[in-house]
């Protein structure tokens, strides 16, 4: 008498289950060096004692690092606004608003450099880029941040091999004009929280400029 066969839904979701099975036998620690998995995982049922404990202390492990993440990064982006409202309390009255931004951001803001950056600068206080420079680096967007900068040389100047993090931020108006902003430490720019201030820094640049022109 032949076995009765199995739907094939159910042998492929078999096969996957034995390979996944056998991974996480032959690696024992992927799920340990992974908390995040835990919370998607379900413990088993009518489980007690040290199997479950372990379980609900991976959870718990996960939730905690989840949390401790979410904080780093609301103080992180908190820094980062204190330090840019500072920052542009110097352009108040400022005479010349482009000496501000490369001499006394940098210190401000926690940063390795900062600049202005046009396409055929006139003046050798704005960083010149190639015409077509800002729409590539941008691609239609306002504000990009970057890990470890290709053309970080081209940006940073003298300051690129230390530059972690650069962000680069469109200053309004119809001239192409780009903020851009070069951090050692990756954090000084987070990921997360960073928009507004940058943005925020972008507008008061563009505002400064143009009434000192």
């Amino acid at each position: 008498m032949n076995p009765p066969a199995v739907p094939p839904d159910d042998a492929a979701r078999a096969a996957e289950a034995a390979k996944v099975a056998a991974y996480l036998a032959a690696h024992p620690g992927f799920l340990a060096e992974r908390p995040g998995l835990y919370r998607a995982l379900h413990p088993p049922h009518r489980v007690h004692g040290e199997t479950l404990a372990d379980h609900m202390a991976a959870l718990l492990s996960a939730a905690r690092a989840e949390t401790d993440a979410v904080a780093e990064a609301a103080r992180a982006g908190q820094d980062l606004t204190i330090r840019a409202a500072t920052a542009l309390i110097t352009l108040i009255g400022a005479p010349d608003p482009l000496a501000v931004v490369q001499i006394e951001w940098p210190e401000l803001l926690g940063l390795e450099s900062a600049v202005l950056a046009i396409e055929g600068a006139p003046s050798p206080a704005l960083r010149d880029l190639p015409q077509g420079s800002i729409e590539r680096l941008l691609a239609g967007r306002e504000l990009v941040l970057r890990d470890a900068p290709a053309d970080a040389a081209l940006l940073h100047g003298e300051a690129h091999p230390l530059i972690a993090r650069d962000a680069l931020v469109r200053l309004p108006g119809a001239t192409p004009r780009l903020l851009v902003l070069g951090a050692r430490e990756a954090g000084r720019i987070p990921l997360r929280g960073a928009s507004a201030p940058l943005r925020l820094l972008a507008h008061a640049l563009s505002r400064a400029l143009d009434g000192a022109a």
